[in-house]
């Protein structure tokens, strides 16, 4: 485990170069921004926005780096928000943070807020790089709060 404000350099499939930043404890904000050489220019790094924040189980053979260590600021330092969807009635749905406060919710207010999951390493590789192409990524699409 790696301390908040860790940034993360891996490989995506194509042989680029894609960027993370350890936050609060689970979540790993990732970054848009691609290299196709390795990079560990934290300013270039923090002068760009998170695509999209998530929480990611690392496995033995998983090519993250650690790159450098800032502290949290912005951007990074806000509170993460994601809800929960039940799978008995999807009408039923929570939105929490990170700093612990939750709410009801519809699902309706769910739209563009990250399902609460763990990803593994290669499907966030894969789903940054489906973005950066201008690709949906199935893994993505099905974590969308479901409306009906």
């Amino acid at each position: 485990m790696t301390p908040p404000g860790t940034y993360l350099r891996f490989p995506l499939p194509d042989g680029s170069y894609g960027y993370g930043r350890e936050l609060t404890e689970p979540y790993t904000g990732f970054y848009d921004y691609r290299t196709t050489e390795p990079s560990d220019d934290l300013d270039d790094l923090d002068a760009t926005t998170f695509l999209f924040t998530q929480s990611v189980r690392l496995r033995p053979g998983d090519q993250w780096e650690t790159i450098g260590c800032r502290p949290l600021e912005g951007e990074a330092a806000r509170p993460v928000v994601q809800f929960v969807q039940s799978a008995g009635d999807f009408r039923k749905c929570v939105i929490y943070d990170s700093e612990g406060l939750e709410r009801p919710a519809t699902p309706e207010e769910c739209v563009g807020l990250e399902r609460a999951a763990v990803w593994d390493a290669r499907h966030i590789e894969k789903r940054l790089l489906d973005t950066f192409l201008g690709l949906p990524n199935e893994d993505e699409v099905n974590a969308r709060v479901r409306l009906e």
